[in-house]
């Protein structure tokens, strides 16, 4: 009987325990905001970076500016060949890219150590049934 007794009150217990600790949670209207924007309404950026690696020498260099929709740029890369070639660019509003492309220097092409005769192919001196 004890037991019954013991068991009735720890639910009772742990019942009343549980409704006290239940949070409460209520919803507020939505905040307000005014319609401006704090965003520049204008593009206008300007940046150059540049790039030497002396164990390959590989050289490269971009930049470009833009003030709205006038955006202007250059690049250069130098070439396998030795020559440079240089990269002019415009976009002026809805024009699109319009590129000039120009290369200094002169193309140089090293002799190679490479036989530029024809040979016909080695023969074959397998049976059909043997296999490398």
């Amino acid at each position: 009987m004890n037991t019954k007794i013991l068991i009735v009150l720890a639910v009772a217990a742990l019942s009343a325990a549980d409704s006290h600790s239940r949070e409460t949670f209520s919803y507020a209207a939505p905040r307000t905001y005014s319609a401006e924007s704090l965003e520049s309404t204008e593009a206008k950026y300007n940046y150059q970076w540049a790039i030497s690696d002396d164990s390959s020498s590989n050289e490269f260099n971009h930049q470009e500016a833009r003030d709205n929709d006038n955006t202007q740029g250059s690049y250069y890369v130098n070439l396998p060949d030795g020559r440079v070639q240089k990269v002019t660019y415009r976009v002026d509003g809805d024009s699109g890219y319009v590129a000039e492309v120009s290369y200094e220097g002169e193309a140089q092409f090293p002799d190679s150590d490479e036989s530029r005769e024809y040979a016909p192919p080695r023969p074959s001196y397998y049976d059909s049934n043997e296999s490398n």
